[in-house]
């Protein structure tokens, strides 16, 4: 039936010019042709597709015949070799515009499996097509990449070497095919940036002026094609090195990428410094933000500087400084993400280009500029707020880093700045003790540091050793600095002699007893007596209850804990009472020191 009704139209159709065919004749080729496909009859499709005198309806038909081809083709079924002639000779017959609607209406699955078959099925002929445009090929080669990365976007990424080297979920092979259909077309645009600057006789400007127009919009949907690719998924991966794979498809694919952007004459030094290098105005209709997304710059940078692609690209003449102040663009914006993927990014990068920098080389200067006072913040947020304990660690790792790197006044500014933004125990003990180590190294080196002793020590020394909200601060919640200052203090006291003073310890060891060693004593008998009070009420409704578990709500820190055992509630409150002890009995060596050294 179907092979009959496809015979008529085909005879039909013989005999009138093409701009005759009408509606119906489309509707009965294409349902026909399908339906003979579906029921296995391709052989008789084949010879009716290859009669020379079938070729003008072919030519405008044909190409509805794709969607049951491709179902034969994916499934790889009996009559294969069939189908596959009649797909290549539409491929060479059809109108390439239609072809490519069809093509790319084909390529849009949802199963991973379909779409990863139909891209490895589909990419070659598509670049066929799109080859066959000639000079009109750019805007469909942007739709074309925009259509196969939405679908490549549906697909698992690989998290672990075994499923990077296995590809279980055909990713990397998608990402391999995808580096040979773009080839040609880079090919091109290198050809043509070539033969441009060849060509500059008077008489040939004006057809230079026209090809330049095309030659610039198929670099432009190449330069987006990149830009995404380097977002995603190259963004989302963590690359292997070559010790843990030696070879690794993904790696290759970034590779390509950025040898894709220096074919295209799009500097990768310029992407990497593109915050304080001033691009050029580059004509066309993305405007700079667009044309180069600030995700893609930052992959770019973590491509070069952590994994150490495109070396032989990228010069070495800039300094440490100046790649640690253009990477900072970069690891700022990554380190303000919630997605942890961004965050290890941005660790990754802000590691590397730390450690390129000597000791002791970033220079006050430099906290003048927001990045670098804004991106501790976000580094404060990742070690605070962070779900993963790795990213965490990692976070104070790169914190310790970057201190180590500024010079000595940068240090002394840094510290203070850190302890009026952090509003964070934690990080404010964690600050102190530094400022502890770069006092003892002040003493002991002897070079003339004056930022660590003395007059300019004092100032930093009084945001330290103060108790924030008097002698009713909470002391549980603000342990960690309290205890650090007063590991600060004892330090001080028993390192600085009475009658050298180098610190200024001594001098100002008065008001440092006024406005903290007092009222922390107070705090700590105020804090103690409610804890003991606390302690004897959790005790009695113990008791009341004849030793049952009864579940209570309960006051600690200020905030109410539902829900808690009367014997997790005894534990947590001796615990507070145990570190009260703790720092009283550091409170009351400090101050039998301070007896000791000035009667001494």
């Amino acid at each position: 039936m179907a092979l009959d009704m496809l015979s008529d139209v085909v005879q039909r159709c013989q005999a009138l010019p093409v701009d005759s065919y009408t509606k119906e004749d489309h509707d009965v080729f294409m349902t026909a042709g399908r339906t003979c496909i579906e029921e296995g009859n391709s052989v008789q499709v084949l010879s009716i597709i290859l009669d020379e005198k079938n070729q003008d309806m072919v030519s405008c038909m044909g190409w509805n015949l794709l969607p049951p081809l491709i179902q034969v083709l994916l499934k790889k079924e009996d009559n294969l070799r069939q189908c596959l002639g009649i797909f290549n000779h539409l491929l060479e017959t059809c109108r390439p515009k239609e072809l490519l609607i069809g093509l790319l209406e084909l390529l849009e699955q949802d199963d991973p499996d379909t779409i990863a078959e139909s891209l490895h099925l589909l990419l070659n002929p598509l670049q066929k097509v799109l080859l066959r445009l000639g000079s009109r090929k750019a805007s469909s080669l942007g739709m074309a990449l925009s259509t196969v990365l939405d679908q490549l976007a549906k697909l698992p990424l690989p998290h672990t070497k075994e499923q990077e080297e296995d590809d279980v979920f055909s990713l990397c092979r998608c990402c391999t095919d995808l580096t040979a259909f773009v080839r040609p077309f880079v090919q091109e645009v290198r050809l043509n940036l070539l033969t441009s600057e060849e060509l500059s006789e008077s008489t040939t400007k004006m057809t230079i002026g026209r090809n330049n127009d095309q030659e610039d919009e198929l670099r432009t949907e190449l330069l987006k094609f990149c830009m995404k690719t380097l977002s995603y998924p190259l963004f989302e991966v963590q690359l292997k090195d070559t010790d843990s794979l030696a070879v690794s498809p993904l790696r290759n694919f970034a590779t390509e990428i950025l040898n894709t952007l220096s074919t295209i004459r799009e500097s990768i030094t310029s992407l990497v410094y593109q915050p304080l290098l001033k691009r050029k105005q580059v004509p066309g209709f993305l405007e700079e933000e667009v044309r180069y997304p600030q995700e893609s710059l930052a992959s770019v940078a973590h491509l070069v500087f952590v994994h150490h692609l495109a070396a032989d690209v990228f010069p070495c003449v800039f300094s440490p400084v100046f790649s640690l102040r253009c990477n900072m663009e970069h690891i700022c914006p990554l380190l303000s993400r919630r997605e942890e993927t961004r965050i290890q990014k941005g660790l990754e990068l802000y590691e590397k280009s730390l450690v390129r920098v000597e000791d002791g080389r970033l220079p006050v200067d430099l906290m003048e500029i927001k990045t670098f006072l804004t991106l501790p913040q976000n580094l404060v947020k990742v070690m605070t707020m962070c779900q993963r304990q790795d990213l965490r660690s990692k976070g104070l790792k790169v914190f310790q880093l970057s201190i180590d790197k500024f010079d000595t006044e940068a240090k002394y500014k840094f510290f203070q700045y850190m302890l009026k933004t952090s509003h964070h125990s934690g990080v404010e003990g964690y600050i102190i003790k530094n400022i502890r180590n770069q006092i003892n190294v002040a003493l002991q080196s002897g070079d003339g540091n004056t930022w660590f002793q003395g007059v300019h020590l004092l100032p930093l020394l009084r945001k330290v050793l103060i108790l924030p909200g008097g002698p009713e601060t909470d002391l549980l919640e603000n342990l960690d600095r309290l205890m650090e200052s007063l590991n600060l203090l004892r330090y001080l006291i028993i390192r600085d002699k009475v009658t050298e003073n180098q610190t200024g310890i001594w001098t100002e060891l008065y008001k440092i007893e006024d406005t903290f060693m007092k009222p922390l004593r107070v705090g700590l008998n105020m804090s103690r007596a409610h804890y003991e009070r606390e302690l004897h009420n959790t005790m009695d409704t113990k008791r009341s209850k004849d030793k049952e578990e009864s579940k209570i709500s309960v006051l600690v820190d200020g905030e109410n804990l539902p829900h808690v055992t009367s014997e997790s509630q005894i534990q947590a409150l001796h615990t507070a009472l145990h570190t009260f002890d703790m720092m009283e009995s550091v409170l009351v060596r400090i101050e039998e020191l301070v007896n000791v050294k000035e009667n001494v």
